[in-house]
């Protein structure tokens, strides 16, 4: 019997679906304000917190409560601190931020959400570049907020990977799509012995360069530059292709695990993950939901189901087919090269 979601059983819950994005844009407030970075240096009253960070006494102690509510701050007498999850992911020195999707949520997906209807009726994703929304890399900050955010999307995945992946056999990997090296600086931490190469435009080795520096390790990855679909990919033993596939529509995916097959070495690996769909499409809502952001702003992208992954990798030429849970909401398959 298939796993499904109870459905709203009165107007309460359908009116709170229909308000969820409250919570999203007090948690969006918050990181704009730097809140939990504040607090992370000690609890504060709700008249500390408005000199603190600049927030009005009008609507403080409601927008603190609404975060108690919400599981991000908790509450002891009149005093609020962060929660474990808001103290260890939102506050901006620690390496687990994800604060920069938040950023990313306000500047870009807000706008392109209220066009749903319209994509929904023509097919068309809603961002002025016709390539899509990751395309233009023109405003350093922008981009660097867009890094920052993949980077918190992919850590999770980076220490699953670095963890749970038998990296004994190998020498080298090519994290394809690997933007300023986050993923591959932490593979090669926990594997110093490996050949590390981020595989992407031009225009983000400056970017990469920034933050390899800021992160200080030896050794550390190499960038090479190239188009995935018209430059050689690099030779390796294993390709990470991760938050890729999901953009492209199903030719380009096609001809590019093609690609990646002919560049990984005999006896490699690819490892691909994205924030597939349940095979049934019945139960991962993020995900499907992310599809509906893809249909927003890519010309041919859409999330895919591990099942659909699975064919691919074999039409491509790869063997022994795994899938892996890599930690919600990514998922994780696998293919070998003979």
């Amino acid at each position: 019997m298939s796993q499904e979601h109870p459905g709203p059983e009165g107007p309460g819950e359908i009116l709170r679906l229909t308000m969820a994005f409250y919570g999203s844009r007090a948690l969006i407030s918050a990181v704009e304000l730097d809140l939990f970075s504040a607090l992370a240096r000690g609890p504060m009253t709700s008249a500390q917190v408005c000199a603190a960070v600049g927030v009005h006494p009008r609507g403080a102690t409601d927008f603190l409560d609404a975060l108690v509510s919400l599981g991000l701050l908790d509450r002891e007498g009149d005093r609020y601190h962060n929660s474990p999850a808001a103290d260890r992911y939102l506050d901006r020195r620690k390496p687990g931020y994800v604060g920069g999707y938040a950023h990313l949520a306000d500047a870009m997906l807000f706008p392109v959400w209220a066009n749903l209807t319209e994509a929904l009726r023509t097919g068309k994703a809603q961002v002025p570049s016709e390539g899509g929304f990751f395309d233009g890399y023109g405003d350093d900050q922008a981009t660097r907020s867009f890094l920052g955010a993949m980077d918190a999307v992919n850590g999770g995945v980076a220490h699953r990977l670095a963890t749970g992946f038998d990296w004994r056999r190998y020498s080298s990997f090519v994290d394809l799509g690997g933007a300023r090296g986050n993923l591959a600086a932490t593979l090669i931490r926990h594997h110093p012995d490996l050949e590390a190469i981020c595989f992407d435009l031009p225009q983000l080795e400056p970017f990469f360069t920034e933050h390899q520096a800021a992160l200080g390790a030896a050794p550390s990855p190499r960038f090479v530059a190239g188009d995935f679909f018209t430059d050689p990919l690099p030779p390796a033993d294993v390709f990470i292709v991760g938050h890729v596939l999901h953009y492209f529509d199903l030719q380009q995916r096609q001809r590019l695990l093609a690609r990646i097959l002919e560049a990984v070495r005999p006896g490699g690996a690819v490892l691909v993950y994205d924030r597939m769909i349940d095979d049934e499409r019945r139960v991962r809502t993020l995900s499907l939901l992310g599809s509906l952001n893809m249909l927003l702003t890519s010309p041919g992208g859409r999330e895919y189901t591990p099942s659909e992954c699975r064919t691919w990798l074999l039409e491509a030429g790869f063997t022994r087919i795994a899938v892996q849970d890599v930690g919600p909401p990514d998922t994780l398959v696998l293919g070998y090269k003979k």
